[in-house]
């Protein structure tokens, strides 16, 4: 792991680097309609090439110490280089029967969510609560489905109980993307803030649980999910919580915030080049 520490050690050098990767990696990726979840033909090698560059700045040495100040602000960069260099655990290629698990792995956190979003009702103004009820309505139902055909997957992995499974990752995804528009109604900055975060925390396991069924699903698949999402990922964008998203994919994988943040972003530009 010495390019590890040399990345740490030489944070402005190799942050340059992974910018030349990054651009390089995308223009391939685009052109070639993929996403880092599917492997088309040529994949590998564009993706080999994207990371040569990024290895040349690894490869390179700062010509001097930074100052305390600069040097603690570029190093929050840094992970970002390091989470492209290490597995990101939900978008990474991954087995049926891993995502499966991986979704199960998640399920205490997304029905802890979803017991928050019960009792928020309780905090916001008499006027706007009936609105977030409302809204949420469904997400107790849709947390029950997805968590049994993850489970029924476990049980018995086959085509058809994946589609099952893909189904309902699309319809509590649906859910709360309606939610979210719904809370932007809320004109009261106090309960339109407690609605948010209450939907955001549901909405970051959501996210996590579709990389993980992008990564074991085919072109045609992927195609038929976003088909179905008829809300897309672009028009609740400014409700979204990065930040709260990031803090809780560092705690549920027990990594660093700022490359569980690189994975947040990596996800939601994968489900958007996907059509979701």
């Amino acid at each position: 792991m010495n390019f590890i520490a040399n990345i740490w050690k030489n944070p402005k050098t190799s942050v340059t680097g992974v910018l030349l990767a990054v651009v390089t990696i995308a223009g391939a990726l685009s052109q070639q309609g993929i996403t880092l979840g599917t492997a088309g033909t040529g994949t590998v090698i564009t993706l080999m090439s994207g990371l040569a560059t990024a290895l040349l700045g690894l490869l390179a040495k700062d010509p001097g110490e930074q100052s305390n100040s600069t040097g603690s602000t570029v190093r929050l960069g840094v992970w970002a280089l390091i989470s492209l260099l290490l597995p990101l655990p939900f978008i990474s290629g991954c087995s049926g029967i891993n995502m499966a698990q991986d979704i199960v792995n998640w399920t205490p956190t997304l029905e802890s969510a979803v017991a928050t979003v019960d009792t928020t009702a309780a905090l916001l103004a008499p006027a706007d609560a009936p609105i977030f009820a409302a809204a949420t309505v469904g997400f107790d139902a849709a947390c029950t489905v997805l968590v049994a055909q993850a489970k029924a997957y476990l049980a018995n992995p086959n085509a058809t109980v994946l589609a099952q499974l893909q189904a309902a990752v699309v319809i509590l995804q649906q859910q709360v993307n309606a939610s979210l528009l719904e809370a932007e109604k809320i004109t009261n900055p106090n309960s339109q803030a407690h609605a948010l975060n209450a939907i955001n925390a549901v909405g970051t396991v959501v996210m996590a649980i579709l990389s993980l069924a992008q990564t074991v699903s085919s072109k045609a698949q992927v195609a038929q999910m976003a088909e179905k999402s008829t809300i897309k990922l672009a028009m609740v964008r400014p409700s979204l919580d990065e930040n709260k998203a990031a803090k809780m994919v560092a705690s549920h994988y027990g990594e660093p915030v700022e490359m569980a943040r690189a994975q947040v972003e990596q996800a939601e530009m994968n489900a958007t080049r996907a059509g979701f």
